[in-house]
């Protein structure tokens, strides 16, 4: 299920890339159009200048569906998060009924904790790759 939504997101992302790449052309090609031509009557200019707002307001409905998209896959890793917490108590319980030793379980927690720090850093050098391509 969760894959099948993973391939419908980038179905989405792939597509909604190929529209903004085809309407950027299509703006740039006007705005050269524009230019060789000249001046041209007031009411070309108003029928381009109402093609341009129609394409903005596209573009924030793009916008808003990809903060969509990204709410979405926040909630998901929210309820993953809640799952995985889950588990871990349930081995943990499965751990002590057993008789785990107190090494072999601090061993885990430790691990844990290691795992976390991979993920945060992860994340920040995901951000700061993000950061230094947009800018």
């Amino acid at each position: 299920r969760s894959i099948r939504r993973q391939g419908e997101h980038f179905d989405r992302m792939v597509s909604s890339g190929l529209r903004q790449q085809r309407e950027r052309d299509e703006l740039l090609s006007r705005r050269r159009k524009n230019r060789t031509n000249g001046n041209g009557n007031n009411g070309n200019e108003m029928q381009q200048l109402t093609e341009e707002a129609d394409s903005l307001g596209t573009s924030t409905g793009m916008m808003n569906e990809l903060l969509d998209v990204g709410a979405a896959n926040l909630s998901s890793l929210v309820g993953q998060r809640q799952r995985m917490r889950w588990v871990n108590r349930k081995v943990l319980d499965i751990g002590n009924k057993i008789g785990l030793s107190n090494s072999t379980m601090r061993m885990i927690e430790r691990r844990d904790a290691t795992d976390a720090y991979l993920v945060f850093g992860g994340m920040v050098v995901t951000m700061l790759v993000i950061y230094f391509l947009y800018f």
